[in-house]
């Protein structure tokens, strides 16, 4: 698990993509705001946090299925991210900062990633 990165995801890269297709320009992992964003828009103030299903603990998905082993590690580990992401939400909502949180699992087919793409695109203008 250690060799697991919180930077530079699949899903991040795809966002990051078709962003920079439709003319955004962007910073990423932004360390003097709570969290280190994924992606953020300083002319939209808008941040884009690309969550993991498994991670965050995407609620109704199949990605975010605890393991059978050392279930109760894994509740515990799941749930204090849970915590964690809630506050540094909260702590940037209080700087003024618009959040869009986009789960890895919409961005799988193509279907569902252009409805989550355009509903991006909704949200940030």
């Amino acid at each position: 698990m250690s060799f697991i990165s919180g930077k530079e995801t699949k899903p991040e890269i795809t966002v990051r993509k078709y962003l920079f297709k439709q003319g955004f320009r962007y910073r990423k992992n932004v360390s003097t705001l709570p969290s280190k964003p994924d992606i953020v828009l300083p002319r939209y103030k808008t941040i884009i946090l690309v969550h993991g299903c498994f991670w965050h603990g995407h609620k109704n998905c199949k990605a975010s299925k605890l393991p059978i082993s050392n279930k109760k590690y894994w509740e515990n580990k799941i749930s204090g991210n849970i915590e964690r992401d809630l506050k540094n939400i909260y702590k940037l909502k209080r700087l003024g900062w618009k959040i869009i949180i986009v789960w890895e699992c919409k961005l799988r087919n193509e279907k569902e990633r252009e409805k989550t793409f355009e509903k991006l695109l909704n949200k940030i203008i």
